[in-house]
């Protein structure tokens, strides 16, 4: 019966809002045409190289990293100082941005991150990664971007601790069930995996590249940037039909769906709200 009360009081707020809309308001007009065009940039700007590679590299965490390594470092049974200093720095080598990240922070609390840590590397990841404090530091001065590094280190650790205990009880059904550490078959070497991880977060760097004018490498980078991609793509190309077997391919894109289907209308609806309410 309850249930039924909920399904009517929504059913009446649907229409009442519906019945407000100021549709005749200049006001109201010009906040759905911004809500469209953020999300227009939005999907020219990040989906394509942005959210499909990490999306790709979300699933291969989910289907090729040890559970048992993810839970070594990084779960509620790990010791803290080392889960947390791990979590907060790991971001260094990902150019990623805020939306970027999160694929990479539902497939590393998925294989069995606690909260705590799997939000410090969410919070420091975009703002750690070393593109961000090379070009900080060089355009805002080298305090601002040592400060960058320091803060975002301090904050994520701080973040995630209160998110331990925000949902302290949660953790601690997970740490109950993480009493056996599952054992993991390597099917290939760790320097094949490594590679392979490695490829994917090339692709994903430099198909970002920005230009940047000022710094003479920087530039020749940005000028290069389709090149180094198109020479990692096919690398990657020959890794996956050489090092893996059809099932786990399929594996891996399945792990790669999940995390699209779950993330993406969630990005969409979020860009779309913030493009109205600005």
């Amino acid at each position: 019966m309850k249930k039924q009360v909920y399904v009517l009081l929504i059913f009446i707020a649907v229409f009442i809002a519906a019945y407000l809309l100021p549709v005749n308001s200049l006001k109201f007009q010009g906040a759905l045409i911004e809500a469209l065009s953020m999300v227009r940039d939005y999907a020219r700007q990040h989906v394509l190289f942005c959210l499909i590679p990490a999306f790709f590299i979300a699933g291969a965490i989910a289907q090729f990293v040890s559970q048992g390594t993810v839970m070594k470092y990084f779960g509620a049974q790990a010791k803290k100082i080392i889960s947390y200093s791990v979590a907060s720095v790991s971001g260094t080598i990902l150019a990623v941005c805020s939306c970027t990240v999160l694929p990479l922070f539902a497939s590393i609390y998925k294989r069995g991150a606690g909260i705590g840590p799997a939000t410090a590397f969410l919070y420091s990841g975009p703002a750690i990664n070393v593109l961000a404090i090379i070009l900080t530091a060089r355009v805002l001065g080298f305090e601002l971007g040592l400060a960058r590094i320091i803060g975002a280190v301090i904050f994520s650790i701080l973040i995630g601790l209160s998110m331990h205990l925000i949902f302290r009880r949660e953790e601690c059904k997970k740490e109950s069930k993480e009493l056996i550490i599952p054992a993991y078959n390597v099917e290939r070497p760790l320097w094949k995996t490594s590679l392979y991880f490695m490829t994917m977060v090339g692709i994903l760097i430099f198909a970002n590249w920005a230009k940047g004018e000022s710094i003479l490498l920087w530039h020749m980078i940005y000028r290069l940037k389709w090149i180094i991609s198109g020479v990692l793509f096919m690398a990657l190309g020959m890794i996956l039909i050489r090092w893996f077997s059809k099932n786990e391919l399929k594996e891996w894109t399945h792990s790669t769906w999940f995390f699209a289907k779950q993330i993406l209308p969630l990005l969409f609806a979020g860009v779309l709200i913030a493009g109205f309410l600005l």
